[in-house]
């Protein structure tokens, strides 16, 4: 059952995720490599990427949050709660990295937050394999919405490109965690319904 002090303590979270610097206790991918050499056309373009890919880590904090407030096996919340930390290294990564490029982080970040928490603790009311379930289908499409990236970004630009990978390395080992712990494949209906919103958020992060 839910408490007032988890629900503050929660809610604590949402506000530090939104408009506090994420820290990240992993050194930044790239970081020993040079800046390159970027035409402002490839600035923007991958600025604007790296600023999906913010928003979609907001969307994957918010997420864990909401499926660890509701999920039953404190073993399922102690993972949802550990995947929730390394996502908040990718929230560092992107965000240095659209600021580096010269962009700016998504306006509708607070929009995505809220949206994604409450879908996060609906998940997790449905029981934990299905919790799990969305959780490893979630972290599927965002892996292959980053290996879209990968091939989108300039190819000299090495730091993006390594922060990417990374990310892309940490949400496989995520989906796997999720199926191993239990997670039920989802109706093919649920999974299209996904990837729609999913086009839906990252068009509007890409210019917004």
């Amino acid at each position: 059952m839910l408490n007032l002090d988890k629900l503050i303590a929660e809610f604590d979270k949402g506000l530090r995720t939104l408009f506090s610097k994420a820290q990240s206790t992993r050194p930044f991918p790239g970081a020993a490599l040079p800046e390159a050499a970027l035409s402002e056309s490839e600035k923007k373009q991958a600025a604007a990427l790296m600023r999906v890919n913010h928003s979609g880590e907001i969307c994957a904090q918010a997420l864990y949050q909401g499926q660890a407030l509701t999920a039953r096996d404190p073993h399922v919340q102690e993972q949802l709660q550990q995947a929730a930390r390394e996502e908040t290294e990718h929230l560092a990564w992107t965000s240095r990295r659209v600021h580096d490029l010269g962009g700016h982080l998504s306006l509708l970040n607070p929009l995505w937050y809220g949206g994604s928490l409450a879908i996060g603790a609906a998940a997790g009311m449905l029981g934990d394999k299905w919790n799990l379930g969305f959780l490893a289908e979630t972290e599927r499409q965002v892996g292959a919405h980053l290996q879209s990236h990968l091939a989108r970004l300039p190819q000299q630009d090495g730091k993006s490109r390594a922060v990417v990978e990374q990310m892309h390395v940490d949400e496989t080992n995520h989906s796997d965690m999720a199926v191993r712990l239990g997670g039920a494949a989802l109706p093919l209906p649920v999974k299209l319904a996904m990837k729609v919103s999913s086009r839906v958020m990252t068009g509007a992060a890409y210019w917004i």
